[in-house]
């Protein structure tokens, strides 16, 4: 039932990409014959953004040799990068050669369209309507024009981790559910002299994120949906969304040189704070757990600590107070890969395959069924949290496509190093929209 539910709030987030949807057409590619397939050796070679030594990189080196030894005609050669150098730098410049990766890590939204019309990607509509009709709505983040060019693996909405024992200390009875109560308990944990809130401003969209809520906050659900469309930010909300970001940073949350400070890499990441007791909140998605277990010198001691909330709401803003800002991770095959490539999609989002999945604790599944994996507190709340939100807004860099989404998360990090204002944030947005 819980996976019902939460096919149902995804459900909005598909309307925040109508455009990425339509089209009557469902597409019709033509799958490979069985004799065809498994009938040469074939190499795949996988990109995908579990870069640091832990349960998801390990557990994507099990899934690669699950495949193989099912199929030994096929070997596949793995890349693990972390994600900004993936999305930002090495995928788009591979996509530009004649050697791409066969599979890779693919977002959906307006990024997925963008590489759809650069003619990237293998469309796989035929092959994969089993798959796409196990996962539900969540697919068509994938689509272009009605058509499927990638699966996604993960989907969830994002929210704050918190150290439960500093919230404790610092007399913080409850998670805060508005923004008047983050700030209060931003105070009570500066008087304990506890970093509030880590936040990875170094590799962009970490902070990035702090202004989509208050975008989310501040926008009509009607307003963000259409931006979403036709990629319009006349809004004044837009402009708001940076004036409450300013006015938050101006309290001081963050941990000291957060400029300079990388997202999930080490230790002495934003992740790494919060890890190891140094820093009392993170913002982040569903995948969080498993990075932090990644970088916690005590993991037992993460176990004990660790809880989650969803983004508080503003009151009186225009915003919907339930809505969230989520999404998921997907991969799609370059358009030249072998028919094994899709096989191997496929193979990822088998009930078997994300019902371990959700058992290694880095992320939520999408596959009928396979909530079932899904143990961890946190990560329980996380998939009730998506059940029922009202609206599920997906991340604005990929909904409104990487042109855009590059400008705007340069924009918002200006604020950040305190060099930007909110109103160029819009006009960087506007001009890469004309783009």
């Amino acid at each position: 039932m819980a996976m019902k539910r939460r096919a149902g709030a995804v459900l909005a987030l598909i309307t925040t990409s109508a455009l990425l949807a339509a089209g009557c057409n469902s597409g019709d590619s033509e799958a490979p014959s069985a004799n065809e397939l498994y009938k040469n050796p074939v190499t795949l070679t996988w990109w995908h953004n579990a870069s640091q030594d832990g349960p998801g990189k390990t557990y994507w080196e099990k899934v690669a040799k699950d495949f193989t030894a099912l199929h030994p005609t096929v070997k596949i050669e793995i890349e693990a990068i972390e994600t900004n150098q993936l999305q930002r730098t090495r995928l788009p410049a591979a996509l530009l050669t004649n050697d791409p990766p066969d599979i890779f890590q693919a977002w959906g939204g307006g990024e997925i369209r963008e590489q759809v019309e650069a003619d990237y990607l293998k469309d796989i509509t035929g092959q994969v309507k089993t798959e796409v009709a196990n996962i539900g709505s969540a697919a068509e983040i994938w689509q272009v024009n009605g058509k499927q060019y990638g699966l996604p693996f993960r989907m969830g909405i994002e929210g704050i981790w918190y150290n439960k024992e500093m919230f404790a200390k610092a007399g913080i009875s409850a998670p805060p559910t508005t923004f008047d109560e983050l700030n209060d308990a931003v105070t009570k944990l500066k008087a304990i002299n506890v970093i509030p809130i880590a936040v990875g401003a170094g590799d962009k969209w970490p902070a990035a994120h702090w202004w989509y809520n208050f975008a989310l906050r501040a926008c009509s659900v009607d307003t963000l949906k259409k931006a979403s469309v036709d990629r319009v930010f006349d809004d004044p909300c837009f402009v708001k969304a940076g004036a409450d970001l300013k006015a938050f940073i101006a309290t001081k949350p963050f941990q000291p040189n957060f400029i300079a400070t990388p997202g999930q890499n080490d230790p002495t990441s934003a992740n790494g704070l919060l890890a190891n007791g140094k820093a009392a909140m993170e913002l982040m998605g569903d995948w969080n757990k498993g990075t932090l277990e990644t970088v916690a010198a005590d993991k037992a001691a993460l176990a004990k600590f660790l809880g989650w909330f969803p983004v508080p709401a503003i009151s009186g803003s225009a915003g919907d107070p339930k809505a969230a800002l989520g999404g998921g991770d997907g991969f799609a095959c370059a358009k030249n890969a072998p028919a094994e490539c899709v096989e191997f999609l496929k193979y990822i989002v088998s009930p078997e395959v994300q019902k371990a999945y959700a058992e290694t604790g880095v992320g939520l599944p999408v596959t009928k069924g396979a909530d079932a994996g899904v143990t961890d507190p946190a990560l329980k709340s996380i998939l009730e949290a998506t059940s029922s939100a009202t609206y599920v807004q997906l991340w604005l860099d990929t909904a409104y496509g990487s042109t855009v989404g590059n400008a705007m998360n340069d924009g918002i990090v200006a604020i950040f190093a305190g060099t930007g204002t909110p109103e160029k944030v819009v006009e960087a947005m506007k001009a890469a929209a004309k783009k």
